[in-house]
């Protein structure tokens, strides 16, 4: 005798379901199991939520919590179910401030990146702890924070790693030993040379270990000599051979890279405007510290970095631009520049180097001035003697790289290298002899930048100074840059 057939128990949408009809014969009296697999389903849309928008959870929902097949739940969300498309966010393009505020690579004109000799030479005044805390109205818009030198000797440390320095010259250093310590950390070795009297500060001339090693020191005290309590740095460098693996002509030796010496001086100028006599005092004798030691060291090239407190449309620029300069046709007090000067911000006025062909003018038209024994002696050695000359033929690096008219002055130099309440102007400089040509060099920060910091220190820099950096390649004794096969061409960078 035939089945009866079963009545279809109709589901809560009202339709029919063989799959509910089931469940419910089969239903176990437990319900924690119940609860057990209403909990399970929760989660299981919980789950496919995250992946799907908002509508197509709540299909996911409806159907879960139904008593459909399995068939029919996956069938349906097949065909009505689209994935999220994935939107990426927008990149943000650097503001134009952004822009400003960092400071780019100008390089030369000639391809050098594939000499095999070069190094990257930085010039750094830091601003002693000592000094921030005495001169505080020089600070009055810098933040005190901005002033701390726990904070400002990291954002150094860290400068210095992206210039990738192979030798830093440092003025106004009072903390040498936490200096040390901190850049032993990257392997520089350093000396360092205080100021004789009362003041606490001094030079300090570091090296990458693994690049170079000291030879010989020297130190100037310009006290002995009657100039005031600076000092003054002179080290003897010698090259370590770079083996490069990929580039076989780098990995063979000549005598060059046995014998490669290199003469770096690090000088801080007594800042004192008026004592134009002491300043050049204090230039000439370095100037001729570091000819004899070239000299004794077999003409080696020299590069002399440091806060020079002049300007670079003074006399005493002039007088290491052009290796000359008659101190009669200049008053004392103005030698430096310093005082009468324009702000960096005005128009500076144009005067032409003698390498050009084209004497200086010089600024007082002409005009003999006094200078009485004392001071002839302290500027120029003797009592007797008027007209001044060294020997080294000196470059500056920033005028042997044309740079930008935004952050460069008409004598090629940057427009301010410091800045604070009563000072925006350039008083930082980096020279060498001609045994070495710049390849690159780092501009400083156009005007409005600096003036948008308010002063120095800021949230970026950690000095009232900016440093000086450039890289210089050495020459062949015939004047021409060893290349080495493979040059790197060099692609300009920006920090």
């Amino acid at each position: 005798m035939a089945k009866r057939r079963r009545r279809e128990t109709p589901c809560s949408d009202g339709s029919h379901s063989l799959v509910a009809r089931s469940n419910q014969h089969n239903r176990r009296p437990d319900s924690c199991e119940e609860e057990e697999s209403q909990s399970g389903r929760r989660r299981k849309a919980k789950k496919i939520k995250t992946s799907f928008s908002a509508s197509e959870t709540l299909l996911v929902q409806s159907e879960t919590t139904g008593a459909s097949s399995a068939a029919n739940r996956y069938a349906s969300l097949a065909c009505s179910i689209e994935l999220r498309r994935e939107v990426k966010p927008r990149r943000r393009e650097p503001s134009r401030r952004g822009r400003e505020d960092r400071r780019e690579w100008a390089y030369a004109s000639r391809d050098l990146s594939g000499c095999r000799d070069k190094v990257v030479f930085v010039s750094y005044n830091i601003l002693g702890v000592e000094n921030a805390t005495k001169h505080q109205d020089l600070y009055a818009e810098v933040q005190p924070r901005f002033l701390k030198w726990r904070r400002r000797k990291k954002l150094i440390r860290e400068e210095l790693k992206l210039y990738d320095a192979d030798i830093v010259c440092f003025q106004e250093v009072d903390r040498f030993d936490d200096l040390a310590d901190l850049l032993k950390k990257d392997g520089f070795g350093g000396v360092y040379k205080a100021r004789t009297g009362e003041a606490n500060d001094g030079c300090a001339i570091f090296w990458k270990d693994d690049r170079l090693n000291l030879v010989h020191q020297d130190n100037i005290e310009f006290k002995t000599f009657g100039l005031r309590d600076n000092v003054a740095q002179l080290c003897v460098l010698k090259m370590k051979q770079r083996v490069v693996s990929n580039s076989p002509a780098q990995s063979s030796e000549s005598p060059n890279d046995q014998n490669q010496l290199l003469l770096v001086a690090n000088i801080h100028v007594l800042f004192n405007p008026n004592r134009g006599d002491v300043k050049l005092g204090q230039i000439r004798l370095l100037l001729e510290k570091a000819h004899q030691l070239s000299e004794i060291w077999g003409k080696i090239p020299v590069i002399i970095g440091g806060d020079l407190n002049s300007m670079p449309q003074s006399a005493i620029y002039q007088f290491l631009a052009s290796s000359e300069l008659d101190i009669r046709l200049h008053d004392r007090r103005k030698i430096s520049g310093q005082i009468g000067c324009l702000s960096a911000n005005g128009s500076v006025k144009h005067q032409n180097r003698n390498s050009l062909g084209i004497k200086w003018m010089p600024a007082s038209r002409q005009c003999v001035n006094r200078w009485n024994d004392d001071e002839l002696r302290l500027a120029t050695g003797s009592e007797k003697v008027t007209h001044l000359q060294h020997h080294l033929d000196l470059c500056s690096a920033y005028f042997g790289i044309p740079g930008s008219c935004s952050t460069r002055d008409n004598c090629g130099e940057p427009l301010a290298t410091s800045y604070h309440s009563r000072f925006m102007g350039t008083v930082d400089y980096i020279w060498h002899t001609k045994e070495l040509v710049p390849i690159r060099v780092l501009e400083t920060l156009p005007i409005d930048a600096l003036n948008r910091t308010g002063g120095l220190p800021s949230k970026k820099w950690g000095s009232d100074h900016l440093a000086l950096v450039c890289e210089l390649a050495f020459l062949d004794r015939d004047g021409s840059a060893e290349i080495a096969q493979n040059p790197v061409t060099n692609i300009g960078q920006a920090l």
